[in-house]
């Protein structure tokens, strides 16, 4: 196992991984602030990491992408460039979590070699990281579609297709692909959000969008397959 250093521990997937893997170097915001560059090299300094599980940023609510550009460019684009600028002085390889809604969301079935057109400022923000890591070679960007399990809302969009995922099958898989470079698409079998969450939440009322989530943004796990089962 490679010596992985994992930035914004803290958050729901980071303690997902401690239970999976608590070998794994965890720091939190404040031991590790990727908006400072010296705490950047005083951390990889320290550890001295073969690669870096890059979890820190700004994710939800949505809306806070929208109502406070400034804070998602600085912890989702310009953290990010800072930690790829550290780990290229290093040769240390980054794994960088974006997000399917990279992708049009209008055909669906979109693999890595897709045409890019984010929906929001979330994925824009998302984006911009990707374009940093996809820079450096020594990296693998990971477009995920997860969500917490059991599934928190009592609503699901009945005709918007995605590969929600847990967040805790996820884990298993990142830290099973943590060697591959390039990009890989990471989720689950292409269904609607009320088909996947009535699985485990019975009682779940059926919604329909209107054009505030994409309605195909479903991605092609055929990369994904090749290298792992699920």
């Amino acid at each position: 196992m490679p010596k992985i250093i994992v930035t914004g521990s803290d958050g729901r997937f980071g303690k997902i991984l401690r239970k999976l893997n608590d070998k794994l170097i965890f720091r939190n915001k404040k031991q590790f602030d990727i908006l400072s560059p010296y705490s950047i090299s005083k951390n990889l300094n320290k550890y001295k990491p073969s690669h870096i599980l890059h979890l820190a940023g700004l994710s939800r609510p949505m809306k806070i992408h929208e109502k406070s550009v400034s804070k998602s460019i600085n912890l989702n684009i310009i953290g990010t460039c800072n930690l790829v600028n550290e780990a290229i002085k290093r040769g240390i390889k980054i794994i960088y979590l974006s997000t399917s809604y990279v992708y049009p969301g209008i055909k669906g079935n979109y693999n890595e070699e897709d045409a890019l057109k984010p929906w929001n400022n979330y994925a824009w923000s998302k984006l911009g990281g990707e374009c940093a890591v996809h820079m450096y070679k020594n990296s693998l960007i990971v477009r995920l579609c997860m969500t917490e399990k059991p599934f928190v809302h009592k609503k699901a969009y009945a005709n918007v297709r995605t590969n929600f995922i847990y967040q805790e099958d996820a884990a298993k898989i990142i830290l099973k692909i943590i060697n591959k470079k390039g990009i890989i698409n990471v989720g689950g079998p292409s269904q609607t959000v009320y088909d996947f969450a009535k699985k485990n939440k019975k009682k779940i009322k059926k919604i329909f969008s209107k054009g505030e989530f994409p309605k195909r943004a479903d991605m092609n796990l055929k990369k994904l397959r090749k290298i792992v089962r699920i």
